[in-house]
């Protein structure tokens, strides 16, 4: 059985649109605010923790290991 946590999009705003684009990078809440990142609650997700590095963010490798039926 896979333990489940919340993770969340690192979103980037353009200042002169305002318009918002993901960063690439998708992370823990405790990862996100030691980076200095805000955290969006609409940005939330759960994953398996299998599927996080060492630093608290999503590593694409890892999820490649552990497929499932259904993503984050």
């Amino acid at each position: 059985m896979l333990n489940f946590i919340e993770v969340f999009d690192v979103m980037h705003v353009e200042p002169a649109t305002g318009a918002s684009e993901w960063t690439g990078l998708t992370g823990t809440r405790t990862a996100l605010e030691r980076d200095g990142h805000l955290v969006d609650q609409k940005a939330m997700a759960y994953c398996p923790i299998e599927w996080l590095d060492e630093r608290g963010y999503l590593d694409a490798d890892l999820v490649h290991q552990h497929p499932r039926p259904w993503g984050i």
